[in-house]
């Protein structure tokens, strides 16, 4: 694999755009519980986000190198799920071509949301400019929302209500409350996988500035942190059919074991990356099983 190809391949990481996709498949088991489900329709929806996600890992590639972030991280931090994506680092690209791959991301991705609009429902339009917002400033400037504490909460927004509700509203045409409160945790969950990502770059994040709210509480306190954040993310799964949500929707809690597991490992010894990657993939899985259990329970009540 060449040099290109292999830094393409890793700002599409295919472990982080799970996050995305379980986001959306949520989104469409809801949409196919109320309605016939538009396959092409769904494509352009997937498609559109996924673009706009390798974009942001090439935008904010770009400043996490020029603000000394990726060059901060020791060799015994790296993590499979954390540290940046290292195209600039280990020189698979050159500054132009990240560049270029973000452009034509955001371009691509702005083109789809636009056709979508046009040709299928044009609220779609208030949540496209929310979701490529909190992408690019999310590492940019003036924002910068991962630099400054707010990384997580927009994380935790996009991934969980925007891009469920989002996809709902490309299939349904309107949004209900049922799937913005459907989508909680998740959000809650993928914001955790965040959290968990941001212990292994606590140092090189430190050092340059980026304060993330694991930097801000340490990691003491901030793995005390993430288990609050599972355990509401789970609670909420649990008094969803309060509101109206099906029974069903408690498959979610196919998640719980992982997640318990990755609070336990964090818990245990949250300053060393090599006992942290085993929570960090706990966590991941978990969101996947809470997306995997609550869409397939939405679909079956």
């Amino acid at each position: 694999m060449s040099h290109i190809s292999a830094g393409i391949w890793r700002l599409a990481d295919p472990k982080i755009s799970l996050a995305s996709f379980s986001s959306m498949f949520l989104g469409a088991c809801a949409a196919a519980g109320d309605g016939h489900l538009m396959i092409g329709w769904l494509a352009l929806t997937v498609l559109g986000i996924f673009c706009i996600e390798v974009a942001k890992n090439a935008s904010g590639e770009v400043v996490d190198f020029d603000s000394g972030t990726d060059l901060a991280v020791e060799a015994e931090d790296r993590s499979p799920f954390s540290g940046g994506k290292r195209v600039l680092v280990e020189a698979l690209l050159t500054r132009r071509q990240t560049v270029d791959i973000a452009v034509v991301g955001y371009a691509l991705g702005i083109a789809i949301g636009l056709a979508i609009a046009v040709g299928r429902e044009a609220a779609v339009l208030v949540l496209g400019v929310v979701g490529v917002a909190c992408a690019y400033f999310y590492h940019a400037r003036p924002l910068r929302l991962s630099y400054r504490g707010l990384g997580e909460f927009a994380v935790g927004l996009c991934y969980g209500p925007l891009i469920c509700a989002g996809t709902y509203l490309v299939q349904r045409g309107r949004i209900t409350t049922a799937v913005v409160l459907v989508a909680l945790p998740l959000g809650m969950m993928i914001a955790a996988f965040l959290w968990v990502n941001e212990f292994p770059d606590y140092r090189a994040d430190r050092a340059a500035n980026k304060r993330t709210l694991v930097v801000q509480l340490g990691r003491q306190r901030a793995s005390r942190v993430f288990t609050i954040l599972v355990s509401a993310a789970f609670v909420t799964l649990a008094l969803l059919p309060l509101f109206g949500l099906p029974w069903g929707v408690w498959l979610g809690a196919l998640g719980l074991p992982p997640a318990s597991v990755a609070s336990r490992t964090l818990l245990a010894c949250p300053e060393t990356t090599a006992h942290v990657i085993p929570a960090q993939l706990n966590t991941l899985r978990a969101f996947v099983l809470l997306a995997l259990g609550t869409g397939v329970g939405l679909l079956l009540s």
